[in-house]
């Protein structure tokens, strides 16, 4: 399918985002567990390659054990591997979160910075992470790119890249101010539901109107 942007999506992103709020009305927040903005950003480590259903089955033993960021710092590595294991590449997952808990307790007083250069300055931390929590946690207006985003935006033609940084930055242009968290949680329960990565449903799509892929797939 040729690349690039497709103009009815374009056009109509006010519409875009009208239809998917009224779809999607609950999808405010991720959908993982956490109370403050540490555990978010443990827990959003954690999800890479894993699931947040995933995830939320383990945080609530973890941060038990693990409550602030001088905890996860001196945490025994074997026992934080074996506490992580069932989110996979645990091994990696826990050497990242061990010393982004150290770079927290040393950098920043044991506080999660509220800028996206210092937070994808730690360990295990890249722009989706960082942007996950800037806008859950300190409520920034920002473009989170996960697999959910990244196809669904090509999909609609919103973006002809396939890099997340790039998808970011073409989505931040195209999706007002103000719109942008709100806009990325009702994509990626989109994504879920309907824009599924394997046989979506566009016949059913109430998006169908506006997307390249399904006008040409439906």
């Amino acid at each position: 399918m040729k690349q690039g942007l497709y103009e009815p999506a374009v056009n109509n992103i006010d519409k875009i985002i009208q239809t998917l709020k009224k779809h999607y009305p609950q999808a405010r927040d991720t959908s993982l567990n956490y109370q403050e903005p540490f555990q978010l950003l443990i827990a959003t480590i954690l999800a890479a390659q894993s699931t947040d259903k995933q995830v939320n089955k383990i945080t609530t033993s973890l941060f038990e054990k693990y409550p602030r960021p001088p905890d996860l710092a001196a945490a025994d590595l074997p026992e934080l591997e074996m506490a992580i294991k069932s989110t996979g590449f645990f091994r990696n997952k826990a050497k990242s979160i061990k010393k982004c808990s150290q770079e927290l307790v040393e950098r920043f007083a044991g506080k999660v910075p509220q800028n996206i250069n210092d937070l994808t300055s730690l360990s295990g931390v890249g722009r989706k992470t960082a942007n996950v929590v800037l806008g859950n946690s300190f409520g920034h207006d920002v473009i989170i790119v996960d697999t959910h985003m990244k196809r669904v935006s090509g999909r609609l033609g919103l973006t002809a890249n396939t890099n997340p940084d790039k998808i970011e930055q073409d989505l931040m242009k195209i999706i007002p101010t103000g719109k942008r968290t709100d806009f990325s949680h009702k994509t990626v329960a989109f994504g879920r539901t309907i824009c599924l990565g394997r046989n979506p449903k566009c016949i059913r799509c109430f998006l169908l109107a506006w997307c390249r892929f399904g006008q040409a797939n439906a």
